[in-house]
């Protein structure tokens, strides 16, 4: 059983409070979305939650079987799809999944890139360079490569950017799946996102 548990976290840029005392605290199985208006702190608190910006004050813990997380553990356990996210345009679909397994230190198989890119959708365009995917299509690669962490704790910021009406569906669809083994936190100022998570927060009120 995994565990993400926030204490009193506020984020300050300078004389501008972000926001303050945010806690939560999330079990496998559970999901939450973080909304509010642009500006509102909606990626940075995703920042926060992965370690990649430093909190003015609070502490984000990592556990498993209550037992907190090493900083790599952490790392093989989290994914996270966001529209800035970058892919290499150079390489094939193939290629950058197994770029991304190889950093993770996973080996990655044929078999299992094909199920990867057939799960989201990509069947046959694995071999062609990710330069000539559609916005769409790299957005639903980035799934691709998100998926083949498995991972404990999955980060979508604007999950559904870019895509048109087949491919939030598919979203809807891949999520509901990784609830069921994750964490799944969610930012999005798209209310038909809401139903995908748990609970609600809002942020900037």
């Amino acid at each position: 059983m995994y565990t993400l548990k926030v204490e009193n976290l506020s984020k300050r840029f300078g004389s501008r409070r972000v926001f303050s005392d945010l806690s939560l605290e999330l079990a496998t199985g559970q999901s939450i979305s973080i909304t509010g208006r642009n500006g509102s702190g909606k990626t940075t608190l995703l920042m926060l939650l992965l370690g990649l910006h430093h909190a003015t004050q609070g502490r984000v813990n990592y556990l498993c079987n209550a037992v907190p997380l090493l900083e790599n553990d952490i790392r093989a356990n989290t994914a996270l799809v966001s529209p800035y996210l970058n892919l290499y345009d150079q390489l094939t679909g193939e290629e950058n999944l197994v770029f991304f397994a190889t950093l993770s230190g996973i080996n990655l198989s044929g078999k299992r890139i094909d199920e990867l890119l057939a799960t989201v959708g990509l069947e046959g365009r694995g071999v062609d360079p990710v330069g000539s995917y559609s916005s769409g299509m790299k957005q639903r690669l980035k799934y691709a490569v998100a998926l083949l962490k498995e991972p404990a704790f999955l980060f979508l910021d604007e999950p559904t950017s870019n895509l048109d009406v087949d491919g939030k569906l598919l979203v809807r669809q891949l999520v509901e799946s990784c609830r069921r083994n994750s964490i799944v936190i969610i930012a999005t100022n798209e209310e038909e996102d809401y139903s995908l998570t748990d609970g609600l927060i809002r942020l900037g009120q």
